[in-house]
């Protein structure tokens, strides 16, 4: 519960609370707030029994933290029942990339598309898009903008 409180903190907190409420007040306080904590507890558990009876029986082993959108995920990547690991170690991702790149840069050189304009000089057809048009040249007609 107080995993992130290191023991300065604790001893800071404590010095504060016998500054604040004194030291005849302080363990009338302590026991009213964890009477309040166990009272919340409680009530939460029997919240948690009220809804897992209502579930029914086929929801007996439902656990809350399984609503939680990561614990789901990881729960069902650990239970192996669909096949995922098999389908993950048969899937390289980096590799199917590499190839689609490779085919499209390998077309691209290969043969122009009919849409391309000629090739003008070494820019092997494409077209200078931070250079101005000259004022009498037109752009170039772009038939999937259209």
């Amino acid at each position: 519960m107080f995993n992130d409180i290191g023991p300065l903190e604790l001893v800071t907190l404590v010095v504060l609370a016998v500054l604040i409420f004194g030291p005849d007040k302080l363990p009338k306080l302590i026991q009213d707030v964890t009477r309040t904590i166990r009272k919340i507890r409680e009530f939460s558990e029997s919240a948690k029994q009220d809804i897992r009876q209502e579930l029914g029986p086929e929801f007996k082993d439902f656990e809350f933290e399984d609503l939680n959108p990561k614990t789901f995920i990881r729960k069902q990547l650990d239970n192996d029942e669909l096949g995922l690991k098999e389908i993950r170690n048969g899937f390289d991702l980096k590799k199917e990339m590499a190839e689609v790149t490779d085919a499209v840069h390998s077309r691209e050189s290969d043969t122009p598309s009919p849409a391309a304009p000629p090739s003008t000089g070494s820019t092997g057809g494409r077209v200078d898009m931070t250079k101005k048009p000259e004022p009498d040249e037109r752009p170039p007609y772009d038939l999937d903008a259209t």
